[in-house]
């Protein structure tokens, strides 16, 4: 007598951890699995973040906070989990595959692939805030331009009355100063921060716009409605790549393949790390010999500056012709 073994088929939660630049980066992935795997009825718990899916014509209705009332009960229950983390993926710690990339393997495992950009859908009113914000700031300063310019990433944090990054994604505060004086001759400023500073003391000759508790979603209309956008490993550059906003990116301590867009031709990645860097392996483990040696790597000199005034006024110049 023969014993068949009737394996139940489950669908999938899949566990979203860290900021929103991850979920959104992670969109492309949930795509080709929807496309790829249409049995599964999946959903995807997110512990931040959950608003950049927000708008999308399939992913909004999957995506839950783990607070979500009744959460376990009515949706993990009768499901398998899996907890993404694309910072353990082989590829991605030997700089083979973006974010974007190793959200995929992991999800989909098929591989380093071309996929589709990360979008975001901005609602009606999300793009009016945007050009309403972007509008009144060009206005106060009488500037024709406005630049958005996002200087510090989530490992900044308040020591006494400096702001530091021990990882090595942000801009030091003394550079963010002069890249604003420089700007300030030419565009008007929106600084994306949550660490809001008075510029005008530090030297600046024009108010600086710092939209104070602004959410993530009117920061995409900011960011869609600006000329250019200026920032390092964060999320802001993600938003200018999903709403196709030209961008100037700064890297140091991560990697232009692992975390920015510099196949973009409205992208101009400019890498300040290299050779100093040495790949932490964030998630993995903690080295501080590691962290130590990328300290301070953000730091810049006036070549490096000049450097990225330049870009950037080449990225408005093309953005004003169409391109």
């Amino acid at each position: 007598m023969r014993c068949i073994i009737v394996t139940e088929k489950r669908s999938t939660a899949f566990f979203m951890n860290g900021g929103a630049g991850r979920i959104l980066s992670s969109i492309p992935a949930f795509e080709a699995y929807e496309k790829e795997n249409p049995e599964d009825d999946f959903i995807i718990v997110c512990e931040g973040g959950m608003e950049m899916y927000a708008g999308h014509p399939t992913l909004h209705k999957r995506a839950y906070d783990n607070w979500h009332k009744g959460l376990f009960e009515e949706h993990l229950k009768h499901r398998n989990c899996k907890t993404l983390e694309p910072y353990r993926i082989w590829e991605y710690y030997n700089q083979k595959a973006s974010i974007t990339q190793a959200f995929d393997i992991e999800i989909n495992n098929k591989g380093v692939r071309d996929l589709d950009p990360p979008s975001v859908w901005l609602s009606s009113v999300e793009v009016a805030e945007g050009v309403k914000v972007v509008k009144e700031v060009k206005e106060n300063v009488s500037k024709q331009r406005v630049v958005v310019f996002q200087p510090y990433g989530r490992s900044a944090q308040p020591v006494g009355d400096q702001l530091v990054d021990g990882g090595g994604r942000s801009f030091h505060t003394d550079d963010v100063v002069k890249i604003i004086k420089k700007m300030q001759e030419k565009y008007a400023v929106i600084v994306m921060s949550e660490f809001p500073a008075d510029f005008q003391k530090m030297g600046c000759p024009d108010p600086v716009a710092q939209p104070e508790g602004a959410p993530l979603r009117i920061w995409n209309g900011i960011i869609n409605a600006a000329d250019a956008f200026i920032g390092c490993d964060s999320v802001g550059q993600h938003i200018a790549h999903a709403v196709k906003t030209p961008a100037v990116v700064c890297v140091g301590a991560t990697f232009p393949e692992n975390i920015s867009y510099k196949d973009d031709e409205l992208f101009q990645v400019l890498d300040v790390g290299d050779p100093k860097r040495i790949y932490d392996p964030i998630r993995l483990s903690m080295e501080d010999h590691i962290s130590r040696n990328n300290d301070g790597i953000m730091r810049l000199g006036d070549a490096a500056i000049k450097e990225i005034l330049k870009e950037l006024d080449k990225k408005v110049s093309d953005n004003l012709r169409g391109k």
